[in-house]
């Protein structure tokens, strides 16, 4: 893949494609110590299969306008679990109760969270609050 944007940068770009379609619950782990895999894992949550995957293609489509391909994605069929690899960004999203089930911030609580920064922070907090 051409390293157009440095991982910090294309993984806000996806926080920010993500909010675009009222993802919510927005975790950022840093995962680069842990894993050869990728630097960052985005999760975040949607409120339907059909909302799961129209955040999946709008991620996909706007990072496609600034040069920024998928290696691959897993999982947009059936819109529970849709996993998009971008090499050294992994995003996942999830179904609501898919992602209470497989629970990945328990399984990398090595890695550290980043916030977002502003205006994406005050924007995911609002989403959240509304889904409460």
């Amino acid at each position: 893949m051409k390293k157009t944007h440095d991982s910090w940068e294309k993984v806000l770009l996806c926080a920010q494609f993500a909010l675009d379609k009222k993802a919510y619950d927005l975790v950022i782990l840093e995962v680069e110590q842990l894993t050869s895999i990728a630097d960052y894992f985005l999760i975040c949550t949607g409120r339907s299969d059909i909302q799961v995957q129209a955040i999946c293609r709008h991620i996909e489509e706007s990072l496609a306008k600034v040069g920024v391909k998928p290696l691959a994605i897993e999982g947009f069929t059936h819109g529970q679990w849709v996993l998009m690899d971008f090499g050294d960004v992994i995003v996942h999203i999830f179904y609501e109760t898919v992602r209470d089930f497989y629970n990945l911030e328990g399984l990398w609580s090595q890695a550290p969270q980043r916030r977002l920064p502003e205006p994406y922070d005050s924007q995911a907090r609002q989403l959240r609050l509304a889904t409460a």
